[in-house]
């Protein structure tokens, strides 16, 4: 077990968990990564002991916490209470990078700030409407969705700090307004919330780089070092192998490190250089193809060791252990322990197949 990873379980409340509500585990963690709504509700739940999907669902219901495009334009869940901030602080520079694809797509300024329009209009008065709803809404108003065009419409007003997305149902997002939901969402100026993206990241990351914060991020490297120096001395430092790595003096090692992470899981996504938890030569098994979609992980004494598949059958979810290379007895009775809070999670008696 290296020391990086003891102390990224650690400070990533993976291992020891020090949260009991959703909300405030964001705020800590700054923001996960959420396009696979499943799987990022299991990252939450298991950095919450005892909480179960129905539990992330109502904090997705109570706006404790919401569900948005941020970082690297992917969508990720945060806190209610930071998501203006963020999307104002990230925004712009997305919308930026997206320049060529609304080109492609068709989209002109105008259009998009006439879809902006019609976005607001429709979710006025503290609507909550589907996806489907608002792409026949913007054809009856003469706005093609084909394509990419419609999701990328709904990005872009979500960019832009107009909408973002509520409580789902049957796993598909509705939407909102955020000016509606989150009136009293904090607002900071840019070198605060430099500063604060900043200090959230590497007192929850820790053991990190600034390379790993930039990739994070997505933000141009003069913002990461002008955030990165604003809260510097509110961390320390810890050379090893010649890099730097930075974590809060508040950290510690974990005391349990077998795992069963969901895929997109940060232990693994909020880095840039992963290697302190994966072997570069077992990369290809999480991310075939690196084709963006990620594996749910089996993790023993720290490190990935294989992936896991669920299934649903008569009542009960099914669980395929894929281990890299055939392990123990003892390592599979290991990761067959730390697997079961799974059920739990979800209410519903768990079976772990034979491998």
């Amino acid at each position: 077990m290296s020391k990086i990873a003891a102390q990224r379980l650690y400070n990533q409340q993976i291992a020891q968990p020090r949260f009991e509500d959703a909300g405030q585990l964001l705020m800590w963690l700054g923001a996960i990564q959420g396009q696979d709504y499943a799987g990022a509700k299991w990252s939450l739940g298991l950095r919450l002991p005892g909480s179960t999907d129905a539990d992330i669902e109502q904090a997705m219901a109570d706006k404790t916490i919401v569900r948005t495009w941020v970082m690297r334009g992917t969508l990720h869940l945060v806190a209610g209470a930071d998501v203006r901030w963020m999307v104002d602080l990230l925004g712009a520079r997305l919308i930026s990078r997206s320049a060529p694809r609304y080109r492609q797509l068709e989209l002109d300024e105008a259009t998009l700030q006439q879809s902006n329009d019609i976005l607001l209009n429709a979710l006025a008065g503290h609507q909550l409407l589907s996806r489907k709803t608002l792409f026949g809404i913007l054809e009856e108003k003469g706005i093609s969705t084909r394509g990419q065009r419609g999701i990328h419409l709904l990005q872009r007003a979500s960019l832009d700090g107009l909408i973002c997305q509520g409580a789902a149902e049957r796993n598909n997002p509705n939407f909102m307004r955020m000016d509606e939901a989150f009136p009293d969402a904090s607002m900071m100026a840019r070198d605060e919330s430099l500063a604060e993206l900043a200090r959230r990241y590497f007192t929850s990351r820790g053991h990190a780089t600034l390379q790993d914060f930039a990739w994070w991020s997505a933000l141009p490297m003069a913002d990461v070092r002008a955030g990165f120096e604003a809260v510097k001395a509110q961390l320390v430092e810890d050379v090893i192998d010649g890099v730097s790595y930075w974590l809060s003096p508040e950290s510690r090692a974990a005391s349990s490190f077998d795992f069963a992470l969901p895929g997109f899981d940060e232990y693994l996504l909020g880095y840039k250089d992963r290697s302190a938890v994966l072997d570069p030569e077992n990369a290809e098994k999480v991310c075939p193809g690196q084709n963006g979609m990620f594996f749910p992980t089996m993790v023993i004494d720290g490190r990935m060791v294989g992936t896991w598949k669920r299934s649903f059958k008569k009542g009960q979810v099914i669980i395929s252990p894929q281990p890299f290379e055939p392990l123990s007895a003892e390592d599979m009775e290991r990761f067959i322990a730390v697997i079961q809070p799974f059920g739990d999670f979800l209410q519903m008696p768990l079976v772990v197949e034979e491998w």
